[in-house]
């Protein structure tokens, strides 16, 4: 609204440009879910590296496919990931703490932070070295809490009281500031914390009072949409791009019912599911190409949710240093999710994430060795192939989705086609919420016109697009012929973006002809 003008002299006002500039959003985080050491379940934890995976989730394990995802992950190009644990029947390691002569059957009892048997190797200990233990009469409710956990890990917790009143209330300073170790609690949510304070003394966990559990099932995966545990704790997470599951146990697979609910709920949440072959694809290592393509039906992934998942076939064999090095059969979906990391730093999200630099580190082979045409046996069906060459090693060599079938001609048939729709309906729906209960007219309909054109130019001149002009590569339509006046009553405004998708060269063709000699004339 202008000032109000009272006296004579100058007036200044700031007029709205209209400009909202959308940011497009990260087009790699990774989501893995699956079984780990120790660490929190079913809740979404961001790692930026895989010194934060060892810090939180206790690092490589050998029962843990998991872990060797994310190692794989990072060791390929990963930058940010969210870690989802999953567990079943296990729990957390017992810590008594006794107390003083005052109350010999009375104790303080901890609990490892988090289930796993990790817990089995925490100890903690007591002393009343306290900062007002030189005074006369020094709180005999203060002690000196020191936690001692796996590969040295050491927690100090100084002048903590058994008193709920005091600042330093063991049971509150714990839960809000250890890793390691928390105070039991009642049935009514209680932390059972004695009267008196914890006797001097070193106590260790009580034996094989934690547990892993059992190996995963589909149960766990699967979750409750409800309860957000399994596929549903992605719910508590902002954004994840490229999602990896992989098997329970190792040598196993990852059930198809679980494939089939995440890669609905990736189509939901605007990502793509990484999809590992079935071990027994590679059982014969002569026939693994016809296997692969007699059993590609009976996974259950088809449809249009399909183009939110894309399968990559072998597996890889790789070095276990939880193994003294032995090689072993690990499931590809970490590497590649580290290659298509790598590819978008690199080159942009639009930019397939196959060919000769599409280089799978970490590999020392791959469990098929697939010739040129089995290759073409497969790529045809959306199969994605993982191939050896002499020079350049093993690489990712296909770039289809799940409906990347020749048969189906899918507009999305391409896996950089699709990943780049998600970005730009991701980055749109978040670069628009401006939008909603603004006046429904052409004065909006020219900010939204200008604002998400920005952006699509922007886009252009990375060369996301096809085309030599903006007008070739996009257009921006919101105007009173996509909006009618009852769309207007209705409280709705219609945008239509379009796009000419830059398409992978995955023939090259190359037309030699002999030249016969020249004849003058």
């Amino acid at each position: 609204m202008p000032a109000t003008l009272t006296y004579p002299g100058v007036y200044i006002e700031e007029i709205a440009s209209g400009v909202r500039t959308i940011t497009g959003v990260a087009t790699s985080i990774a989501a893995f879910i699956g079984q780990a050491l120790r660490g929190p379940v079913n809740e979404p934890i961001v790692i930026n590296n895989f010194s934060d995976f060892e810090r939180t989730f206790g690092g490589l394990a050998a029962d843990s496919t998991l872990s060797y995802a994310v190692r794989d992950f990072y060791v390929n190009g990963g930058s940010q990931a969210l870690i989802i644990r999953l567990i079943n029947g296990a729990t957390a390691a017992a810590i008594p703490l006794p107390t003083g002569a005052a109350a010999p059957n009375d104790l303080l009892p901890l609990l490892a932070a988090t289930p796993g048997s990790w817990g089995n190797k925490v100890s903690a200990t007591v002393d009343y070295a306290t900062k007002d233990a030189d005074a006369p009469s020094p709180d005999a409710n203060l002690f000196n809490l020191t936690i001692t956990g796996p590969n040295g890990a050491i927690e100090k917790f100084l002048n903590v009281s058994v008193a709920a009143t005091d600042p330093r209330y063991v049971a509150r300073v714990l839960e809000q500031s250890s890793a390691l170790v928390s105070v039991q609690k009642d049935a009514s949510g209680n932390a059972l914390v004695p009267n008196v304070r914890p006797s001097a003394t070193t106590t260790a966990a009580t034996p094989n009072s934690g547990s892993d559990g059992n190996a995963l099932t589909s149960t766990q995966y699967l979750g409750s949409a409800t309860d957000k545990t399994g596929i549903n704790a992605l719910e508590k997470a902002d954004l994840f791009n490229l999602l990896c599951i992989p098997p329970a146990v190792r040598g196993g697979d990852t059930d198809n019912t679980v494939y089939q609910a995440a890669m609905a709920y990736c189509a939901d949440r605007r990502a793509l599911l990484l999809v590992d072959p079935p071990e027994a694809w590679s059982a014969n290592k002569a026939t693994a190409a016809a296997t692969a393509k007699a059993g590609l039906s009976s996974l259950g992934l088809n449809g249009p949710a399909a183009r939110n998942a894309a399968l990559y076939f072998p597996r890889v064999i790789e070095s276990d240093p939880q193994r003294d090095g032995q090689l072993d059969s690990f499931v590809p979906c970490g590497m590649v999710a580290g290659v298509m990391a790598r590819t978008d730093a690199q080159r942009g999200v639009w930019k397939a994430p196959a060919g000769l630099d599409a280089s799978l580190n970490g590999s020392q082979a791959l469990d098929v060795n697939l010739t040129d045409d089995e290759n073409g046996l497969l790529n045809p069906l959306g199969i994605n192939c993982l191939r050896a060459f002499p020079v350049t090693g093993r690489v990712v060599w296909g770039a289809r989705t799940l409906r990347g079938a020749d048969q189906l001609a899918d507009e999305y048939k391409y896996v950089p086609v699709r990943r780049l729709a998600l970005f730009m309906e991701e980055s749109l729906y978040r670069g628009t919420q401006w939008v909603v209960f603004e006046p429904n007219d052409e004065p909006l309909w020219s900010q939204i016109r200008l604002n998400i054109g920005g952006f699509m130019n922007n886009l252009f001149r990375q060369g996301a697009f096809q085309g030599k002009t903006p007008r070739e590569a996009y257009f921006v339509k919101c105007d009173k012929e996509t909006t009618t006046q009852n769309d207007i009553n209705l409280g709705i405004v219609n945008i239509v973006v379009g796009f000419a998708p830059l398409k992978p060269a995955e023939f090259v063709v190359i037309q030699i002809q002999q030249m016969a000699g020249q004849l003058e004339v």
